[in-house]
């Protein structure tokens, strides 16, 4: 199809490659699968709705489920010079004759289509990534139940700071990661609405039944605006930021156990099926795998970027910029944050605390300063006088060459009671039972599998609803199918 009738010219070749590519097998099943589901759908309405007799209907139907279990490969090779989707509808309609063929695209537009077939390809995207985000949320929860009384210095300014767990330091990565669950499954629960039936830009005024044709392709609901429908893709930026805000904690702890996993940390230890040697250096055990999840935010970062720019001043309508060039840096980097989740869950499962090397650390480290000092607080000493009198404590346990606190030295007057008895670590982390602390762990945990729990139910219920829609299209495909065939049968033995 070279002619619309207005137009009787086409692109040049080398501008067409520019603007739709090459249409290589790959990209004509890829771009075609979801675009005839979409026919399909709409033609199942149409018919239903009275536009389309229903003979026409079943002509549409079996092309197009034939197409479809063929790969379309009768395709391949043929002279797309509009974009493959007008080869492809071009394509019916020699096969069929324009009076069935050229009956598709009754009531619709290729901006609602375009609109629907991102639509769907991000629902299906973010249900998947989303799943495997809940996977590693569930390896996390269960490292740290596991390793909840390893204790270890959690670090600030990368200065040992105060005694932790190693359990406890998971939990918190769970607890940020609990947040990007929640932001990515809200970004999925917008996608609702059906685009299609927004038509160009302003809806139809033929009597087609949008509603029908969303619940077959698996949505709540038909456009609620029709310009809104074709004119919009903050979902894409919200769902491009929420999976860069989970790439970026995962960046956070890849950074943490890389630190820690080096030899003069020794904190973490990886199996050798997680680590890599050198080409060139026999001694090396890089944790190299650490260094792909860190870089892999920045695909979604820059995605982000890149489509915020292209809708930046486009104008509220249908728009090149905004449906396709702000579109396409979206499916590599949802693509590069779920490799980096698919390598975070072997990387958490993997990883082995250096116990014993953890708590020498955290003894060596002076890390129950502050207890100590807030232990003096509570028989009356004001914080400040304790926080001195503590520092000199450590001031000079460093300069005698002591690697943890054996006395302290009271300011005059003190009771005696305060003198000498100085807590365990172990008994740190646990008193620290308030605001969220080390001895709150089992309590965080718990609220952490409970709404892990609340997550994984409602991502089942939207798999669930795109199941139940995908058996609905096919049964009214098949009954649009057989009711045709029957009808020949009985014209026939007439």
């Amino acid at each position: 199809m070279t002619s619309t009738g207005r137009l009787t010219r086409t692109l040049g070749p080398r501008t067409r490659r520019v603007v739709y590519g090459e249409p290589d097998p790959e990209a004509v099943r890829g771009e075609l699968e979801p675009i005839s589901t979409i026919d399909l759908a709409h033609v199942v309405m149409l018919t239903e709705c009275g536009l389309l007799p229903a003979d026409t209907a079943a002509s549409l139907l079996d092309r197009i489920t034939r197409l479809r279990a063929e790969g379309f490969r009768r395709l391949y090779g043929l002279p797309a010079p509009r974009g493959l989707y007008l080869m492809y509808e071009g394509h019916l309609a020699d096969e069929l004759g324009a009076d069935v063929g050229g009956k598709l695209h009754t009531g619709r537009s290729r901006n609602d289509i375009k609109a629907t077939v991102t639509a769907m390809r991000l629902r299906a995207e973010l249900t998947d990534l989303i799943g495997e985000v809940l996977r590693l949320q569930a390896v996390l929860l269960s490292r740290a139940r596991a390793h909840r009384d390893v204790v270890m210095p959690v670090y600030t300014h990368f200065q040992p700071a105060m005694p932790v767990s190693y359990g406890y330091y998971l939990a918190g990565i769970a607890t940020a990661l609990d947040r990007d669950i929640t932001a990515l499954r809200q970004t999925l629960d917008e996608l609702d609405r059906c685009p299609l039936g927004a038509g160009a830009v302003s809806g139809t005024d033929l009597p087609i039944e949008p509603a029908r044709t969303a619940a077959l392709l698996g949505f709540a609901g038909p456009p609620l605006h029709a310009t809104d429908a074709v004119a919009a893709r903050d979902t894409l930026l919200r769902a491009l930021a929420s999976a860069a805000s989970a790439g970026v904690t995962l960046s956070r702890l890849a950074t943490d156990l890389q630190l820690w996993s080096t030899q003069e940390f020794g904190l973490v230890q990886f199996p050798e099926r997680l680590v890599g040697g050198s080409s060139a250096m026999p001694q090396k055990r890089n944790a190299f795998l650490l260094e792909h999840v860190k870089a892999k935010a920045g695909a979604a970062i820059g995605a982000w970027t890149a489509s915020a720019s292209a809708m930046k001043s486009a104008p509220f309508t249908n728009s090149i910029e905004v449906g396709t060039e702000a579109v396409a840096p979206a499916w590599s980097a949802l693509a590069a944050v779920r490799d980096s989740v698919l390598l975070a869950q072997v990387l958490v499962g993997g990883a082995r605390p250096a116990a014993e090397r953890m708590e020498r650390r955290a003894r060596e480290s002076f890390v129950t300063a502050t207890v100590i000092a807030n232990r003096l607080v509570a028989q009356g000493v004001p914080f400040r006088t304790a926080h001195h009198i503590v520092g000199a404590a450590v001031r000079e346990a460093v300069e005698s060459g002591a690697t943890e606190l054996t006395k302290i030295d009271l300011p005059d007057g003190a009771p005696t009671d305060m003198a000498t008895e100085l807590p365990s670590l172990r008994e740190v982390v646990d008193a620290h039972d308030r605001g969220g602390g080390p001895g709150q762990c089992d309590a965080t945990v718990r609220v952490l599998r409970e709404r892990l729990t609340g997550h994984g139910r409602r991502l089942a219920g939207h798999r669930g609803r795109t199941r139940d829609a995908e058996r609905r299209l096919g049964a009214a495909v098949d009954a649009l199918l057989a009711g045709h065939a029957s009808a020949d049968r009985r014209e026939g033995e007439r």
